[in-house]
């Protein structure tokens, strides 16, 4: 089974810029960088797993690009390709497919940090007995989408993303597919500066949680 994460570098100016303010653009990097080594470690301790990165952006001008490129020793890791978001998140799933022909896909991003491997490994064993598994997002999205066939990522294409209606969308259009869904947990996404700080909050010990206490200190709000 293959847990791909679509991800962005974690570049200042590029990644989590709806963190400033009150985050500067390099300590919003930094945050970002966090949450995507959080992200890696639970891929890599999800048991029986084949990791792939997707990812957009130089990872070389990343913050923490020398832990990042370590955390990805092993993975297979490909650009992400495609005009849009939907485009390329449909290209990564059928790249995954073509990196282990006849696996399922499941598909996170770097915004939920404090995702455990356990909800990750139960994501994938609900794919056994469905098409599809989605992970619902509290702000109307979604942080997960698994897929017993990648190529049906397809249906993807003509949704909006990043939208408060992106759940309900994509859940139609997979349904229209002819697909039988069920879901993964609700996460919430770290999108704005609270998120980032209730996220943290509920799951300290890591690098996200870490780098948020060290920053909110200084950051004027």
């Amino acid at each position: 089974m293959i847990i791909l994460v679509v991800a962005k570098a974690p570049v200042p100016g590029h990644a989590k810029t709806r963190l400033c303010p009150p985050a500067t653009l390099r300590q919003a990097a930094a945050i970002a960088a966090a949450a995507l080594l959080d992200t890696l470690d639970a891929v890599r301790a999800t048991p029986g797993v084949t990791p792939v990165l997707a990812y957009a952006g130089r990872l070389a001008d990343a913050e923490r690009s020398d832990e990042i490129r370590s955390a990805l020793a092993g993975w297979h890791v490909v650009p992400q390709r495609g005009a849009t978001f939907a485009d390329r998140l449909a290209h990564a799933h059928a790249d995954a497919a073509a990196h282990a022909p006849g696996q399922p896909v499941l598909q996170i991003g770097m915004d939920t940090p404090q995702v455990r491997p356990t909800t990750l490994a139960a994501s994938l064993d609900r794919l056994q007995a469905a098409d599809a598994v989605l992970g619902p997002a509290t702000d109307g999205g979604w942080w997960a989408l698994g897929l017993r066939d990648p190529l049906h990522a397809s249906a993807l294409r003509p949704v909006p993303m990043s939208t408060s209606q992106t759940g309900r969308l994509t859940r139609s259009a997979l349904a229209a597919g002819g697909l039988d869904i069920v879901d993964a947990p609700t996460l919430s996404d770290v999108d704005t500066w609270d998120d980032a700080l209730a996220v943290a909050s509920a799951t300290p010990g890591g690098r996200f949680a870490t780098t948020m206490a060290e920053l909110s200190a200084g950051v004027a709000r």
